[in-house]
């Protein structure tokens, strides 16, 4: 069965929505549910973007986050995005709602000054929507967590091929344990 939605940007009305989607779609996992809140809220040159997938009826079928971190590039700190978390209902899998919110998420990341959109997942999903390995371009993982096809990369406009280091998520990543591939 096909299900039909669109895309908007997050109100106010959907934190318990979305918080309840990634329960699912994480099988319960707190840190996921926890890091959304706080990344409404970081203090960071990019305002922080949330997206939601909607149902006609007003069911809240998927979302995903851009949020600001730091490429440490060999001459400066480089502000960057992180594609993270995308979630979709488990009951609605196979809808496309999962690429539609990760191509709309692209165009939003084109539209800033970030010169690169990084995100952890399965290069075979993530591949085929336009995401690259990050160690082809030089640019290395922040932990031994993530395995090195899974962190990937789209280069946005501002991006320079001299771009190349170490990707350093933010504080609040590490202090929710929300760094590398969850289980799920």
């Amino acid at each position: 069965m096909t299900i039909n939605y669109f895309i908007r940007a997050e109100t106010s009305s959907d934190v318990d929505a979305i918080s309840e989607l990634h329960h699912d779609a994480f099988k319960g996992d707190e840190s996921i549910a926890s890091l959304v809140p706080r990344l409404r809220h970081l203090d960071a040159p990019f305002a922080t973007t949330s997206l939601v997938a909607q149902s006609p009826s007003g069911e809240v079928l998927g979302h995903v986050m851009l949020s600001h971190s730091w490429l440490d590039a060999p001459d400066r700190l480089i502000d960057i995005l992180v594609l993270s978390p995308l979630g979709v209902l488990t009951a609605a899998h196979g809808n496309g709602i999962g690429t539609a919110l990760i191509a709309r998420a692209v165009e939003e990341a084109s539209v800033t000054t970030a010169p690169i959109l990084f995100l952890e997942g399965n290069p075979a999903f993530y591949g085929p929507r336009g995401f690259e390995p990050s160690k082809d371009h030089g640019i290395r993982s922040p932990s031994l967590r993530i395995p090195e096809a899974a962190l990937q990369m789209v280069r946005l406009p501002s991006y320079e091929k001299a771009m190349t280091g170490t990707l350093v998520y933010r504080e609040l990543w590490w202090e929710l344990d929300c760094v590398g591939l969850r289980r799920t």
